[in-house]
């Protein structure tokens, strides 16, 4: 009898996993039977852009973290699929920092060319997933919005691959209740423009507080303070740009520090993170972690180790994204496929804790990048996922975190070489604090025809 294998979630990590399956398939290989459980309309994950906040149309949960106007904040060079690049889908070579749409269409691209959007059942959240031991299967439970009807299926396997970046994680702080200005997280942050001529405070200090300033910042925000718990950002800031420690209460109109200032705010953006959050999952089945490079109980990073019939995709701190996450895809089929041999749960425990172990020596950004480079080579050496340079990518995030330093409004300006085709990206046509039309035709486009749009 054929296996089933349900993918949950439609993202990159769960477009990742049936293109693995696909590629197998191409080369001659028996599949399982795959059914993929996305909660939205379409594919796309995170990158599926939605104006929406808090609920969507059918009362879910909104996925969606992205907001209008977002870039790439890495350089495209590094994320690049090895077997699809960017130049082969826009038939061009582009610049090295495509905004959101950019990058979706590219998502889009190579599963609409290896034809893997029958396998998808959209509207379709996942309620349940029970494993049971006397049968070997998990129930899957669902909810088919389109047809308002709940089900259950039985699968021999089961890929979690619904992503960790949108479930915010909210504290409070004294004086929110009477705060007389907007407070939101940065998941329900969509327009900058909401922000123009006003003072705001983003409490965070990583890469959300940081693009989300220079956002506000881009678009007229009158200033930007941003607030940490450890240590500052320590980027050459713009003047109305400024840094300060941890915010300690709010009164109607002014925000306070722990070093005893305050400034006026308009509104406060929570820069403070995500939460892996899996409310369908049954406890023996559910991942407990916070944001790291390796989570404990996730053999390979991706093996559960209490069930090794389960999985897990794209459950790191990410430097490496698209690429790590095709590693990742092409390592779970692989085991499915029994191509792949798991040990025993006390030799997977131990593989695990001396991954731990080497995470947490890490001290600088140099070394976690080349940490989860070497994480995605161990995992390529084990598939025929085609490999590619990553001693190149680890160089290419080197230069653009040194970009960054120079000058933080300015790094997107930057090229960089492509580590599948060698081919150097050329620059785009407008500096990004002169590009206001994010649109995918507007960044395709020569410069005559921004301008001539522009006059």
């Amino acid at each position: 009898m054929t296996k089933r294998v349900a993918i949950i979630g439609a993202g990159p990590s769960g477009l990742a996993q049936l293109r693995a399956f696909q590629s197998a398939r191409a080369k001659g290989a028996e599949i399982p039977e795959l059914v993929c459980y996305e909660k939205q309309a379409d594919w796309g994950g995170l990158w599926n852009y939605t104006w929406r906040t808090g609920l969507d149309e059918n009362g879910e949960a909104v996925h969606c973290s992205m907001y209008r106007y977002l870039w790439s904040n890495g350089p495209k060079e590094c994320l690049e699929f090895a077997d699809y690049t960017f130049e082969e889908h826009f038939g061009k070579p582009i610049a090295s920092y495509p905004p959101r749409a950019v990058l979706w269409d590219y998502i889009q691209g190579r599963v609409e060319k290896m034809g893997v959007r029958d396998y998808i059942r959209f509207n379709c959240p996942v309620r349940q997933v029970l494993y049971c031991e006397q049968s070997g299967k998990f129930t899957v439970t669902a909810h088919d919005h389109t047809s308002d009807t709940v089900s259950s299926e039985e699968f021999d396997h089961v890929v979690v691959a619904s992503g960790h970046f949108s479930t915010p994680n909210v504290p409070q702080f004294e004086g929110f209740e009477t705060f007389g200005g907007r407070i939101l997280h940065a998941h329900d942050f969509r327009d900058a423009l909401e922000f123009k001529g006003k003072d705001i405070l983003l409490v965070g200090s990583s890469y959300s507080a940081e693009d989300i300033g220079s956002q506000c910042y881009k678009y007229g925000a009158r200033s930007v303070t941003t607030s940490y718990r450890t240590r500052p950002m320590g980027f050459k800031w713009p003047e109305n740009w400024e840094e300060k420690p941890l915010l300690v209460r709010a009164d109607r109109d002014r925000v306070h520090f722990s070093d005893g200032t305050s400034k006026k705010a308009d509104a406060i953006i929570l820069c403070t993170g995500y939460l892996h959050h899996f409310p369908f999952l049954s406890e023996p089945l559910r991942l407990k972690t916070g944001n790291r490079l390796w989570p404990l109980g996730l053999y390979q990073g991706v093996v559960w180790e209490d069930n090794p019939k389960f999985f897990y995709l794209g459950m790191q701190d990410q430097w490496y994204t698209f690429n790590m996450f095709d590693a990742q895809a092409w390592y779970v089929r692989d085991v499915i496929l029994g191509r792949i041999g798991v040990p025993e749960k006390a030799d997977m425990r131990r593989s695990s804790g001396e991954w731990r172990m080497r995470e947490e020596a890490l001290e600088t950004d140099e070394e976690m990048i080349v940490f989860q480079g070497d994480y995605v080579r161990s995992l390529i050496a084990e598939t025929d996922y085609p490999s590619f340079d990553i001693d190149g990518v680890n160089r290419t995030f080197l230069e653009w975190e040194h970009h960054k330093h120079d000058d933080i409004m300015t790094f997107r300006d930057h090229s960089y070489r492509s580590l599948m085709t060698g081919k150097l990206s050329p620059p785009h046509h407008t500096p990004w604090l002169e590009a206001m039309d994010d649109s995918l035709e507007a960044y395709l486009a020569g410069p005559a025809t921004v301008m001539s749009r522009a006059g």
